[in-house]
């Protein structure tokens, strides 16, 4: 069995087994009652999701110093799976806005930033796709996805250098016991299954970049076709 399938059976275990320990076992929220439940599933996304996209920018830099497919292709799947993320987490943070906040959406700093951070790796998957010249589109990749990051530190400090209706940052200090663990299983499932789907579309975008190098240019494609011809 290919280690990153073991990995992500391993994620659906530890996220299933978080889940239903916060859903069903857990105390509610003192605050929030039952409705603080969605912590159990919007915190790991967030934790998550600067995570993954703090691999993304390891591999950016690895991408940009040595050239290598194999940096690129992680550097892709981290991407592509770190914008995942990013989606369920401003749509598991609206879920929880409106009971709590009255609506789905408001400007806060914390969630216009997370908002931006969409944008800003979505970005960098869709002029990836305007390169066609594979020294130039390697160098383009990882330049944009070395400047996205730069708003990943922003959108982690947002709530602790502006006025924000978002919780502060979370920590084991913050949480309690009962309420902790199920909360670290579930990060750790969400980590598993991230870090499984990256290294599937990373193999994946590396086996496309393989076949690209190993394909034959447009001249000499042509050439063949006439010497067939003949």
């Amino acid at each position: 069995m290919k280690w990153h399938y073991a990995l992500g059976a391993l994620g659906v275990l530890f996220l299933g087994t978080g889940h239903a320990w916060g859903l069903f076992f857990a105390p509610p929220e003192f605050m929030m009652g039952d409705v603080g439940r969605i912590l159990y599933a919007h915190v790991p996304t967030a934790w998550n999701a600067m995570l993954v996209y703090l691999f993304a920018f390891v591999a950016a830099i690895g991408t940009l110093w040595t050239s290598k497919s194999s940096w690129e292709s992680w550097l892709v799947g981290f991407v592509e799976v770190g914008v995942v993320l990013n989606i369920l987490l401003c749509f598991q943070g609206a879920m929880w806005a409106k009971p709590t906040w009255g609506v789905y959406w408001d400007w806060d700093p914390r969630l216009t930033t997370t908002a931006i951070l969409i944008a800003l790796f979505a970005g960098v998957l869709i002029q990836r796709n305007l390169f066609h010249a594979p020294d130039k589109r390697r160098i383009i990749t990882g330049v944009t996805a070395v400047i996205a990051f730069v708003n990943v530190p922003i959108v982690y400090f947002a709530t602790t250098w502006w006025n924000s209706l978002h919780q502060g940052l979370s920590s084991p200090d913050t949480v309690s016991n009962p309420m902790h663990w199920p909360l670290r299983v579930s990060a750790f499932g969400v980590l598993f299954l991230a870090v499984a789907f990256s290294a599937e579309r990373a193999k994946q975008e590396r086996a496309r970049l393989e076949r690209e190098d190993t394909a034959p240019t447009l001249p000499l494609a042509q050439k063949q076709l006439e010497l067939g011809a003949e």
